[in-house]
């Protein structure tokens, strides 16, 4: 049987349009986009458009707010830095975040902290995922450099209100940073009519290339360069640049452009239809998340008194793909940081699975996990001590 491939949040297939066009600058557009002879020229025209799509697809005003990078990863560590540099004349130096973000976005926190005394704020979330506003607001001040929380919950899909956040943020005279790895090319975006002033995204997690991402940087805001060498994207970031990559996210960008509506109606059909057959076929099984503003594509249910990777691997021999999580933390013993910070209850943490969809999936996928995944959850629950001896719904206890 063929394969079903339900892990897209930790990366998508490359598109093989994306491919086809990437494949003639390794060979015969081989130039160098900074050279000014011809070789070099036609390669920079082919950037400059890679850059267009781009932008297109974010909404951003101009195309030079895109800046090329290797990845949402290194997009999110050069927006925390390049904002504490630019504040350290007016006196700010702390970073207001969420319990919730990528490690991307937490780990170059913590060693800020460790190793600068950077002060962050981490803002917690409720049961669903959504961001304690009060608090968020409370942490802003005439200190925060920046301000940097996510546009989509990678593990969940709950969606973040981060045009009002970024409104907030420079009310207290703040930049504005959103890790939209997860988001672009899912939902609409039109960042120009907005007060984000920095967002990451990653070319992977939509159908294009691995090693290649962008941060936009809004015109007008303060840059300072994570990476020096050449006069590369503007002197925002040194290196040469990856055009094979670049050409290939362009591609990308406008592929999911057009396929934008699809994956806000017919991909959302599939999930749901996904999420309740599971609700309807399996006892002690809940999804979690923002019921209603949550990415299309994203389904993150928990099952009381199971272990994910138990599930994971009976899924995998069953020709199913999916994860307990963020593909950059398997591996870790510890349950997930963000179920955590929704207070799940202890039975339910370990349980937890995360299927991603993406627009290559079809109904066909989703009758093959409704076929499957009941009974996987029954026979690893018939070796559960802790299932077995729960205690009914409504039990008295004496």
């Amino acid at each position: 049987m063929r394969p079903v491939y339900l892990d897209n949040n930790a990366t998508t297939r490359t598109d093989p349009d994306v491919v086809a066009a990437m494949l003639p600058y390794f060979s015969d557009q081989f130039g160098n986009a900074s050279s000014t002879h011809a070789f070099g020229a036609d390669v920079a025209e082919a950037v400059k458009a890679a850059r267009r799509a781009l932008a297109a697809l974010i909404g951003a005003a101009f195309d030079h707010e895109v800046v090329f990078t290797s990845g949402g990863t290194e997009s999110d560590n050069a927006a925390l830095l390049s904002a504490l540099e630019a504040g350290e004349a007016e006196g700010r130096s702390e970073i207001v975040t969420t319990r919730v973000e990528h490690q991307a976005v937490l780990a170059p926190a913590a060693h800020l902290e460790k190793t600068r005394g950077v002060k962050v704020h981490y803002i917690g979330v409720d049961d669903a995922g959504r961001l304690d506003i009060d608090a968020y607001r409370a942490a802003l001040g005439p200190c925060t450099a920046l301000a940097s929380v996510m546009w989509a919950n990678n593990e969940t899909g709950t969606l973040f209100p981060v045009a009002a956040l970024a409104e907030m943020a420079k009310a207290a005279g703040a930049l504005f940073h959103t890790d939209a790895v997860q988001a672009v090319g899912k939902v609409p975006m039109e960042v120009k009519a907005t007060a984000i002033d920095m967002l990451s995204l990653s070319g992977h997690k939509l159908h294009g290339p691995k090693g290649i991402g962008a941060l936009y940087v809004k015109k007008g805001v303060k840059f300072r360069p994570l990476i020096r060498g050449g006069h590369q994207e503007r002197g925002r970031r040194g290196g040469t640049e990856n055009v094979p990559a670049i050409v290939g996210l362009g591609k990308a960008a406008e592929l999911a452009l057009a396929h934008l509506a699809d994956e806000g109606t017919r991909v959302r059909g599939l999930r749901d239809r996904l999420e309740q057959g599971l609700l309807q076929r399996i006892e002690g099984c809940r999804v979690n998340g923002d019921g209603e503003n949550r990415l299309p594509n994203t389904a993150n249910l928990a099952f009381d008194f199971l272990d994910g990777e138990a599930i994971l691997n009976r899924l995998d021999r069953a020709g199913i793909a999916a994860s307990t999580g963020s593909a950059c933390t398997s591996g870790s013993t510890e349950p997930s940081h963000v179920l955590k910070a929704m207070n799940l209850p202890a039975r339910a943490l370990n349980g937890a699975l995360r299927l991603s969809l993406s627009r290559e999936n079809s109904g066909a996928d989703v009758d093959r996990v409704l076929e499957a995944l009941p009974g996987i959850v029954a026979a690893l629950r018939e070796m559960s001590p802790a299932w077995q001896a729960r205690q009914p719904e409504g039990a008295v206890h004496g």
